[in-house]
């Protein structure tokens, strides 16, 4: 898995494509950024001492937003260190009340454990991650809580799930509501106005070319907007193998009846779709295999994307 240092003795770690990439500050107190998801704590911990940090020791981690793919590992490492936990006031609210369905971990029946908040972060505030001072900015449209930081003095930006290089992250009108698509337009006018010489996402490699991203982040969302079923098939997609990808090894022949019993599959397909379930459970896992990525073994489903 790529680790880099990208500032001086700040690390990015480019988790699969599909998994939450996060960073750490390694200094005395160390400072994380993101834990990943909660089935791949062990890998999270093993990369975070592989470059020096000892998680006992952690000071705090920074929250980008509550998904589960960027907060998996928080409990256990406040457990182990007594850590403080930073993140937006709504996200605060989420986890302080057991709101399971805002953070989206009932919904997609996507795991998480609850965490002690002790701090908000307000969008325009400048937290210290050692030497490094990073700019909040609140980022809604794929996540109400959504932040990015950027550090002005370096011109780094990581942009969490607000601006991926080539893709844009699923968008969940029925947990959002109906303005996500408008937020999220919104978010990227903030970061393109932005000076940013380097954007670290939280999912997929970093990169550069900023305008060049925004404006293919753009062009999807507006598409979604002018045709709500890409937007439906692309949300059903990405679900299939972030399902796999937490619950490895699922029967192929008992996958239909898993998706049927959460809320987001036959809630999607009746938003977008009209229903149809069988149909479209079918078309997407064939596709995913054909592509690629997902695999058959043993008549049990697997996702190529590494932990």
């Amino acid at each position: 898995m790529p680790v880099s240092e990208i500032l001086p003795d700040f690390y990015f770690f480019e988790r699969g494509y599909l998994n939450g990439n996060h960073f750490a500050w390694r200094g005395e107190r160390p400072v994380l950024v993101d834990t990943a998801y909660l089935p791949h704590v062990d890998t999270t911990l093993e990369l975070l001492a592989g470059i020096g940090v000892d998680p006992t020791r952690t000071a705090a981690i920074l929250t980008t937003h509550c998904h589960c793919d960027h907060v998996g590992g928080h409990r256990r490492i406040q457990a182990l260190s007594g850590c403080g936990v930073a993140l937006h006031p709504l996200g605060r609210h989420f986890i302080e009340t057991g709101d399971d369905w805002s953070t989206w971990w009932r919904y997609y029946d996507q795991p998480a454990e609850p965490f002690e908040c002790t701090h908000s972060l307000e969008d325009g505030e400048v937290v210290d991650v050692g030497p490094h001072r990073f700019t909040v900015l609140h980022t809604p449209g794929h996540s109400a809580d959504g932040l990015v930081l950027y550090c002005a003095a370096e011109r780094v930006l990581l942009s969490a799930d607000a601006l991926w290089q080539k893709d844009v992250p699923v968008m969940t009108v029925r947990v959002e509501g109906s303005r996500t698509l408008f937020d999220a337009l919104i978010s990227l006018e903030r970061i393109e106005a932005l000076d940013v010489r380097r954007v670290y996402p939280g999912h997929g490699p970093g990169f550069d070319d900023v305008p060049a991203a925004v404006a293919r982040s753009r062009e999807r969302l507006q598409r979604y907007l002018r045709r709500p079923q890409d937007l439906g098939r692309d949300q059903i997609k990405r679900i299939v193998v972030y399902t796999l990808l937490m619950h490895p090894g699922i029967p192929a022949d008992g996958f239909f009846d898993r998706l049927m019993g959460t809320f987001w599959f036959p809630e999607t397909c009746d938003l977008f779709f009209r229903g149809d379930y069988r149909r479209h459970c079918d078309d997407t896992l064939a596709g995913l295999l054909e592509r690629g990525i997902l695999t058959q073994t043993d008549g049990r489903l697997f996702t190529v994307v590494p932990p």
